[in-house]
């Protein structure tokens, strides 16, 4: 049985659950998300949210801890939302916003403008003597990683200096370099 598939998904108050037809609906104050699913059955059951199987097919055993964990991600998303930070680590590389248009300076001839999703909110904060930080915030956990990876992807942290768009506490593996 899948350790994770198993816990049952607990609802907090002010968020609604509706499960039909394969699709499951999860609403709450940040906004409203669905998902589909199928090898597996999932029930509402008062507060709480379980995800079972029928039998210890491949494809089942799979997709056991899957929509279990999309499932939580959904109703923490609606209630509360998520949150990733981008740190720009490099000389002259900038970030600003105008609205959900997000404009990169990252050292190449021109800069990179961005039109970000409606359901991520951007905020870009700029100090003086400090690297910048790209914030973005959605209820949508999904969207949210597919975003940054995108803003990441446009300048992907170097291995010898650590030049370019970082996660906020992400660890890169230095190298040493050229030795004298």
């Amino acid at each position: 049985m899948s350790r994770i598939g198993k816990n049952p998904v607990v609802i907090p108050a002010g968020v609604t659950v509706e499960v039909a037809n394969g699709i499951i609906t999860v609403k709450g104050k940040n906004g409203q998300l669905t998902q589909e699913f199928s090898d597996v059955t999932v029930t509402v059951e008062g507060d709480s949210v379980q995800v079972d199987r029928s039998s210890d097919h491949k494809d089942q055993r799979a997709k056991h801890g899957l929509y279990r964990s999309l499932i939580n991600n959904m109703i923490i998303g609606v209630n509360e939302g998520f949150t990733k930070s981008l740190e720009l680590v490099g000389v002259g590389y900038r970030a600003s916003n105008q609205g959900q248009k997000l404009d990169l300076a990252l050292g190449y001839s021109h800069n990179i403008v961005l039109e970000i999703a409606p359901e991520v909110t951007l905020e870009t904060i700029s100090e003086k003597g400090k690297n910048p930080i790209v914030k973005l915030t959605s209820f949508d956990k999904q969207l949210l990683g597919q975003v940054a990876a995108k803003i990441r992807g446009f300048r992907k942290p170097e291995p010898y200096k650590g030049k370019g768009v970082k996660f906020v506490g992400e660890v890169l593996r230095r190298k040493a370099g050229k030795s004298a």
